[in-house]
């Protein structure tokens, strides 16, 4: 194999050792600066898992450390591992090998450390935004039921619409326009009577609108304090209770809104209405009188029933809204939290993965700064790549040899020059 051209050799041992007096110089202080990261993430791993233990005794704070310094010290050994292992093999099994052991080793620590790295980081904020979230779901709702009641409401104008009218055929009656009976006879009574019962369920109606009213503003005042309890100053836990309480409070009137929608009521009176006549005695005084009063009466009960068919389909309609959604309110750990919002808080997922994971990039420089330099000593002979302290320590052993077979060499001789052995 043909040697390079001694000026390439030259660069190539000076290349190499350049790059081994930088690597020289930062391990001097890389163990402290892993140590650093690995301690840093023991620490916001302490605070998540405080987070998560609901005692705040003397067990759970020794667990909380006891699993901190457990993170801590696992960190700073795989990292170290990788560090001193990886930059050294050459071989692509080697590599690929280690490369699926610093992936799972990543996860592992993702797992252990990281989410819990981002609950300290951005718990109190991710309960927040759950709470911001949970109040926006209550007033959606809270709206819809109102809606639906105001909904409800509304069919007053469709029962004064159909008192009225029987009202003006009573008046007509009475006039003698029906029946051709003037006066206040079977078929005015019974006009009259389906008129008062629509009164009824029309003051009916009328009463439950300050009840809705009421509901609403009161709704809308705790919906208030949950707001400001999203933001308001102090642990955020301690907010939790209170913003649970209101939530609690808030459910049962939006339940309290749906019961005063009075769709079904006006329903079931529209069914009454055609279903419940009583039939007066006819008063006419004749037979022919009687069988108009009669005939009157049959087309007054075909009147009702489809002015009660029109005011059930109305009634129906409304029942057939979408109703408001089911809203309830649960309770979150920071942890959870996070981990329901990550996309909220991305910068955060990303400082709390990058504290764990930021040694990988230092085991890749390694690895690419080990292959440059053997790629610089590549073919190179011996003696080119020796440093000045290595030549001081070899020509010192050399002249320890040659001193060594010296004094070999003398004392042969000296054997030789005994009496007797001259021979």
């Amino acid at each position: 194999m043909a040697r390079k051209p001694e000026s390439d050799n030259t660069s190539g041992a000076r290349y190499a050792r350049e790059l081994e007096g930088h690597l020289g110089w930062l391990d001097s202080f890389s163990g402290t600066a892993l140590g650093v990261l690995a301690v840093a993430s023991g620490i916001y791993t302490y605070l998540g898992v405080s987070s998560l233990l609901d005692e705040n005794g003397a067990m759970s704070i020794f667990a909380a450390i006891a699993y901190s310094v457990a993170v801590s010290v696992g960190i700073f050994v795989f990292w170290s591992y990788m560090l001193r292992l990886f930059p050294a093999v050459r071989t692509a099994q080697a590599r690929t090998g280690l490369l699926c052991a610093m992936g799972l080793g990543s996860l592992a620590i993702v797992a252990m450390s990281s989410w819990l790295n981002a609950a300290a980081l951005a718990g109190s904020a991710a309960v927040e935004q759950h709470l911001a979230k949970t109040v926006q779901d209550y007033q959606s709702s809270l709206e819809r039921a109102h809606e639906l009641a105001l909904t409800g409401q509304a069919l007053q104008r469709d029962v004064a619409r159909v008192r009225q009218s029987f009202e003006d055929l009573s008046e007509q009656e009475a006039e003698g326009s029906l029946s051709g009976l003037a006066g206040r006879g079977a078929v005015f009574r019974v006009l009259r009577q389906k008129a008062a019962e629509l009164t009824s369920l029309e003051t009916q109606i009328a009463e439950q609108t300050p009840l809705v009213e009421n509901a609403f503003a009161e709704g809308n005042a705790i919906l208030s304090r949950m707001r400001a309890l999203t933001v308001e100053q102090g642990p955020v836990q301690t907010r939790s209770v209170e913003f649970s309480e209101a939530a609690v409070r808030l459910q049962g009137l939006i339940t309290n809104l749906r019961q005063l929608s009075v769709a079904p009521l006006v329903e079931r009176a529209a069914q009454d209405l055609a279903a419940s006549v009583v039939l007066p005695e006819l008063d006419g005084r004749t037979a022919e009188t009687r069988s108009d009063q009669a005939a009157t009466i049959t087309s007054v009960l075909d009147v009702l029933a489809q002015r009660a068919a029109t005011l059930e389909g109305a009634a129906q309609a409304v029942m057939a809204l979408p109703p408001a959604t089911e809203v309830t309110y649960t309770p979150i750990s920071s942890a959870d939290a996070v981990i329901l919002y990550a996309r909220n808080f991305v910068p955060s997922w990303a400082g709390a993965i990058a504290i764990d994971l930021l040694p990988a990039v230092l085991v890749f420089i390694l690895a690419i700064t080990h292959a440059a330099i053997r790629s610089g000593r590549d073919g190179i002979p011996i003696e080119d790549t020796m440093t000045l302290t290595e030549l001081r320590a070899a020509v010192e052993a050399l002249r320890d040899i040659e001193r060594a077979e010296a004094e070999a060499t003398q004392e042969e001789r000296k054997v030789q020059a005994l009496p007797g052995k001259s021979a």
